[in-house]
């Protein structure tokens, strides 16, 4: 299983005690971000909510990388949205500015752009990439950025996950220093992990929409009943669950045509099932439509045709 949870909190020197050289570990491994997150946690643990003591370094702590990110893109602006088994992978763009003296082509540098929800010192949830991300540069000291969150609903998340989630971004550079070696000087080992709360984006539960039509065939100007149902992911349970007490549109495409007219809107009932009637007129589509929540995306269900004689 991929490491998620953040490590306890530490001092400098034991944290890096545990790490093995850079270089031993593939980029994103779990090794490494379990690696990474006792950094983050000895860092804050030496100097309180900062996670380092100055630009220089001194004491055997971090120095502040001088690093900073902006404009950080999540799933093309558009919400993060899970079932309750398969693996969520979306893209994250951001951009970074550095000093002339932070190389962000070595080997042993390191950084990434991770989700958090509740507090930034304490989050109630992290979500990260599998792989840590890759930059080009745009000019001698800035670069455009990308890597992944990779999302695994069935073994890391909640229903309460279902919300707005922020950015943190960290970098770390251990410029040549081996954190295996006891001797190691981690003065010259660079940390940052900058709060971006301004960039924000939504985790939403996978929906489901279904309909049938009844009867088939009908007489013109008979009764045709629609019912169906209105689920949605519940990552507690790991199945879909009915979604209650929502809007839901019942809609009508006559044959021929492409467009849907709203006939009217019911709600779902405490299972989630949508139960209405309407008048056969023509030959035609009908189907459920749901707008959507701030916690689940909208859903329209595949049209049931009905063939009025």
């Amino acid at each position: 299983m991929r490491i998620r949870a953040t490590v306890a909190a530490v001092s400098g020197a034991l944290a890096l005690s545990a790490l093995v050289a850079p270089g031993a570990h593939a980029a994103g491994s779990d090794d490494h971000r379990a690696d990474i997150a006792k950094v983050r946690e000895a860092a804050r643990a030496a100097s309180g909510k900062t996670p380092f003591t100055g630009s220089t370094g001194s004491d055997g702590e971090f120095y502040e990388l001088p690093l900073n990110f902006s404009n950080v893109v999540v799933n093309k602006g558009k919400p993060i949205v899970a079932g309750v088994s398969n693996q969520v992978t979306v893209p994250v763009t951001f951009e970074i500015k550095y000093t002339a003296d932070v190389d962000i082509t070595a080997d042993d540098f390191f950084l990434d752009v991770e989700l958090y929800r509740g507090s930034y010192d304490e989050p109630a949830g992290t979500l990260m990439g599998d792989d840590f991300a890759s930059c080009t540069a745009t000019g001698t000291q800035s670069a455009k950025c990308k890597g992944t969150i990779d999302v695994y609903p069935a073994d890391e998340l909640a229903n309460a996950d279902a919300t707005t989630w922020k950015v943190m971004g960290l970098a770390m550079a251990f410029n040549g220093v081996d954190p295996g070696d006891d001797d190691a000087d981690l003065s010259k080992v660079g940390y940052v992990d900058q709060d971006m709360f301004n960039f924000t984006t939504k985790l939403q539960r996978y929906s489901k929409l279904t309909v049938n039509a009844a009867p088939e065939p009908v007489k013109k100007g008979k009764t045709v009943t629609v019912t169906g149902k209105l689920t949605r992911a519940n990552w507690e349970t790991h199945d879909y669950r009915g979604y209650t007490g929502q809007s839901v549109k019942l809609q009508f495409r006559k044959k021929g045509s492409s467009t849907y007219t709203t006939l009217k809107t019911i709600k779902s009932d405490g299972s989630g099932n949508l139960k209405t009637t309407t008048t056969a007129t023509v030959d035609g589509y009908y189907r459920y439509s749901f707008a959507g929540t701030s916690t689940t995306p909208a859903v329209s269900a595949t049209g049931d045709y009905v063939d009025v004689r």
